[in-house]
């Protein structure tokens, strides 16, 4: 049985015209913290149900920090009629705010990318296909929102356009593949596809990559040509390119009614986790590949017995050529099923080879790794120290990295900790349990945030008691601007609402809602859905305002890149003020931040002194102790 979870996206998805960009694989999920982001983190709060790290097929792991993803199969994602329409359904009655429109050009060119992994069906300059796709668009979008009474007849026109086009196309990689080719078979592999162009051209100098790698590899290399010329040229009729065509018009479709969502096949999920952001992230065979005619060439940080310039062929039973880039993806999660031990065949300095890859040890066996530890500057301040933190992610674990490094620095030096400062600038946000974890070391047990279901419900979470010797009692503050996000600011927001803590900076992107991971209702794949919007302690909304700091400064450095915020996303959630959640029977102590008595520094970021100069200037209101 798969489980449902709850996440905070990091980031905002990038526009349908850089799709492509978006869809490349990355070094890892970090990296994409602003742009869907793709930029959506994936990762879970803490209600009962919050698991949406688990991405289990069946009960029988119970390492509930785990992600066991299924080997992809490397045929082209399609839905039916109904399924497609019972994901839509899904879509639209489980967003937490009423869809809008969906403009049917727009659909149609992010169909069009969908169906196109590699420049060839759709998105070459002479492809018709994407013409027919963007002329049957107004009707597709009505049979995918159930508005026409028949089937979804209007995928058939464009599923026969590619069933044509791919067939010519295919026609052309079998005669470069019969040419008598002058190139060597290790540069054939080894090659990354040819740029965007004509797609003719480009189906016959794939062809004569692939006939170079067989004219030297024999029977043995004709198995991975025949993969390459079934991946890259699929033998469908027109019937079963219209069921691509709806698969990838839902693929489209759902970020067109929220900026934060996606859905995914089971072959291509883990695209939708933000998985480095997890306190145990599951191993990679490599964090980048790039694909080539036979297979995929590991570019960047394989795992053993791998190594750079591997030519991957296979995995298992998947060959890899041909294979999208969202699948290659989660091929690179191979491992990760300790049921499931495997070999991969690659090329190897000319040479085809079959390595046996490591089963990974059982999750409950797997030793916890030791905190990395947070970056840290200890610099000069009054008669003591202030201790600034940058966290660049809120990671899963955050509250239990925190922790770990205040304890170390209280021990580090003779001189006192006087204050703390968490650098939150660029920080896209992640874990709603790691934002909890973080704000429960200065607001144990406090009611923190009120979440807004579209049918009026509200939930509450709450900050859990950590350890006494794990509290903060003295001051803090965090640094924010406009690349603060989501479950960022859910830390500078609740420390500023309940007066424990002042932000300093600019306003911060106004990420005020919260998704679901849940299994689509067609059993097809997995959505991300933006079902929630919150707001901080005190009632304020977050989502398309932002927080505006206590203490207003410009960071220079962090400020003069992108402008973007949540108030220009295209179809975001509308803001929601909530209820005042703080105890106000409880009364406060009051911390204030130290003067500094112009003893400031030095500090690596000239801005971080004049920061801290700003909040140590004895002008302020007086900081509240978090409540017992």
């Amino acid at each position: 049985m798969r489980r449902t979870g709850w996440l905070l996206a990091v980031a905002v998805p990038t526009a349908l015209a850089g799709w492509i960009v978006a869809r490349a694989p990355r070094p890892d999920a970090l990296s994409a913290r602003t742009a869907a982001a793709s930029s959506a983190s994936a990762l879970p709060s803490s209600r009962p149900a919050d698991k949406p790290l688990v991405r289990e097929p069946d009960d029988s792991h119970d390492d509930e920090r785990s992600f066991v993803f299924r080997m992809p199969s490397g045929e082209p994602t399609a839905l039916s009629c109904e399924e497609a329409r019972a994901i839509i359904d899904q879509v639209r009655a489980g967003l937490a705010y009423d869809p809008e429109h969906v403009d049917a050009a727009a659909l149609a060119t992010g169909a069009a990318d969908w169906i196109d992994p590699h420049g060839l069906l759709t998105l070459a300059k002479e492809a018709p296909t994407a013409r027919a796709i963007q002329k049957a668009a107004p009707e597709l979008l009505a049979d995918l929102e159930g508005r026409r009474q028949r089937g979804c007849s209007s995928a058939m026109v464009p599923g026969a356009a590619l069933a044509a086009w791919v067939e010519g196309l295919r026609d052309m990689f079998d005669r470069g593949r019969a040419e008598t080719s002058t190139l060597a078979a290790n540069e054939a592999a080894l090659e990354p596809l040819p740029p965007s162009g004509a797609a003719r051209e480009i189906a016959s100098e794939i062809g004569r990559r692939v006939g170079a790698f067989e004219a030297v590899h024999g029977a043995k290399g004709r198995v991975f040509g025949d993969a390459a010329r079934k991946r890259f040229f699929p033998a469908l009729d027109a019937k079963g390119w219209s069921k691509v065509v709806l698969a990838s018009a839902v693929r489209a479709y759902v970020p067109l009614v929220d900026p934060h969502g996606e859905w995914a096949p089971f072959d291509e999920e883990s695209r939708i986790y933000e998985v480095d952001l997890a306190s145990r992230p599951p191993t990679r065979l490599w964090s980048r590949a790039v694909p080539t005619a036979v297979g995929v060439r590991v570019t960047e940080n394989a795992t053993a017995p791998l190594a750079v310039d591997d030519v991957v062929l296979a995995v298992g039973n998947v060959s890899t050529a041909g294979l999208p880039l969202e699948q290659i993806d989660q091929l690179g999660f191979a491992t990760s099923d300790p049921k499931a031990p495997l070999a991969a065949v690659v090329l190897r300095k000319g040479v085809l080879t079959t390595l046996e890859l490591a089963k990974p040890e059982e999750p409950a066996l797997s030793p916890r790794p030791a905190p990395t530890g947070l970056p840290t500057e200890r610099i000069a301040f009054g008669d003591g120290d202030v201790l600034v933190i940058d966290i660049e992610d809120v990671r899963d674990d955050l509250g239990e990295e925190l922790a770990t490094r205040i304890a170390a620095e209280r021990e580090a030096q003779p001189r006192k900790l006087v204050g703390l400062v968490l650098d939150l600038r660029g920080n896209g946000g992640g874990s709603t349990d790691g934002a909890l974890g973080a704000l429960s070391l200065f607001l144990p047990s406090a009611p923190l945030f009120a979440m807004k279901r579209r049918d009026g419900t509200v939930e509450i979470d709450r900050a859990p008691v950590p350890r006494d010797r794990d509290l903060w009692t003295g001051p803090v503050a965090t640094f924010v601007d406009g690349t603060t996000a989501s479950a960022a600011e859910m830390i500078a927001g609740a420390l500023a609402a309940y007066k424990r803590g002042p932000s300093v900076g600019t306003p911060t992107f106004g990420k005020g809602c919260a998704q679901e991971y849940v299994d689509d209702d067609a059993h097809a794949g997995v959505l991300r859905l933006t079902t929630l919007v919150y707001a901080l302690p005190d009632g304020a909304p977050v989502q398309r305002v932002g927080l505006v700091p206590n203490v207003r400064f410009p960071f220079a450095s962090t400020e003069s890149g992108s402008q973007e915020r949540e108030a220009k996303l295209a179809h975001a959630a509308p803001p929601w003020r909530g209820p005042d959640l703080r105890d106000k029977a409880k009364p406060t102590v009051e911390v204030s931040w130290p003067t500094h008595a112009g003893n400031v520094g030095t500090c690596r970021e000239a801005d971080v002194c004049r920061a801290l100069r700003a909040l140590g200037t004895g002008k302020r209101s007086a900081v509240a102790k978090a409540p017992k």
